[in-house]
């Protein structure tokens, strides 16, 4: 088949080579260029989601720590293990009982996939391992596993390996305004192209594009902005953190001989600019300096950058909407809605899936395949 995919981040690029291993013809269209959006704002972890569990996320974190596990074998340059600590204050929101639970959750979906043991430390021994912490009301921790990542430089990776399949072809600054379900595309500059399927992979545009379209979206997108600060000093370990007197979590990294602390969860919409608020900013600052010795202002901070998530919308507070992605399809047009970064490679497989389920129909069997048809991952 002739396959276009539209969206050049990290679930793009996994989607076109998954296609290609197929033995499919891809040309991916990218507005802007390959990696350079939200793909590349990231937390830079790959991770199955502690935190998602409180969610009940269980297939999604399942699937994501295996995926983990695949990303730091094929990819051991630019995806290490990193382990993380865990405090618990007398002020912590989640007792003990909670996050030992938790972990030995995060343990047994891993199965034979899981990168390292989780710990329950003493106060005594969480002094010991972590002393840039302050010791004030500490209790206990605990220890444990994941993973983190170059995003841009493993995407590019990735797009890499995808090119030794043979038929790519790659435009970027090749903006696609409209989808036909027949299986043609126009372009900004007004050109059209037809092709035998269309993947609309598009992110936080991936709504916006089938309106555009006049093709009915069956799910709304939440658009979060994440936002992360980079200061110029190191942390010796990995931080898993309760932002104070509220339940969020946000994390404080050892990151390229500096410190990047993230994210949040800021609401806004596709014409406004991505960029950390100020009011973003000092939420982070003041989060770290709740827990740490040293204090840091905004005179510390060397880099800051924010990401726009594609989230499905299912909440009205956006820490408890769901990761999950879904698919949905609209005669020859698929449309990915959601996505996690660490688990785009089975997103791809998924995609590639239903294009080889689609292939063995017959083109009127293809054409009823109407707004109503869509295929869940699992919610």
């Amino acid at each position: 088949m002739n396959i276009a995919v539209i969206g050049g981040g990290i679930n793009g690029i996994m989607t076109t080579w998954e296609l290609l291993k197929q033995g499919h013809s891809v040309t991916l269209y990218e507005k802007g260029e390959v990696m350079k959006q939200t793909s590349s704002a990231s937390s830079k972890l790959l991770h199955g989601g502690l935190r998602y569990l409180e969610n009940y996320e269980f297939r999604l974190v399942r699937e994501a720590l295996k995926e983990r596990l695949w990303w730091i074998s094929q990819a051991p340059q630019l995806a290490q293990p990193l382990k993380f600590y865990i405090p618990i204050y007398k002020t912590s929101r989640r007792p003990a009982w909670i996050y030992k639970i938790g972990l030995w959750l995060y343990s047994t979906l891993a199965g034979k996939q899981n990168i390292g043991q989780y710990q329950s430390l003493s106060q005594e021994e969480m002094q010991q391992a972590c002393p840039e912490l302050k010791n004030e009301n500490l209790i206990k921790g605990f220890s444990y596993f994941d993973a983190q990542m170059d995003d841009y430089q493993l995407g590019l990776w990735a797009l890499e390996e995808a090119k030794k399949q043979p038929s790519l072809v790659i435009h970027e600054h090749a903006e696609v305004t409209m989808l036909d379900p027949q299986g043609r595309l126009t372009l900004s500059n007004g050109t059209t192209q037809t092709f035998d399927q269309i993947i609309n992979v598009s992110g936080p545009w991936a709504e916006q594009l089938l309106k555009q379209s006049n093709i009915k979206s069956n799910y709304t997108l939440d658009l979060v902005r994440g936002s992360h600060i980079v200061i110029d000093y190191p942390v010796q370990n990995g931080y898993f953190l309760e932002i104070p007197n509220e339940s969020r979590i946000f994390f404080v990294l050892p990151y390229q001989g500096k410190t990047l602390i993230g994210t949040t969860e800021h609401r806004q919409s596709l014409n406004e600019e991505v960029k950390p608020g100020e009011l973003e900013i000092d939420y982070l600052i003041n989060a770290y300096n709740y827990y740490f010795k040293k204090k840091i202002c905004k005179q510390n901070i060397v880099k800051s950058f924010a990401g726009m998530r594609p989230l499905i919308k299912s909440a009205d507070n956006a820490n408890k909407a769901t990761r999950e992605y879904s698919i949905q399809q609209n005669q020859k047009v698929i449309s990915v809605f959601g996505g996690k970064w660490t688990t785009s490679r089975q997103l791809g497989k998924k995609v590639a899936k239903i294009i080889s389920e689609n292939s063995c129909l017959s083109a009127s069997e293809i054409k009823h395949l109407g707004q109503e048809v869509e295929v869940d991952t699992g919610k």
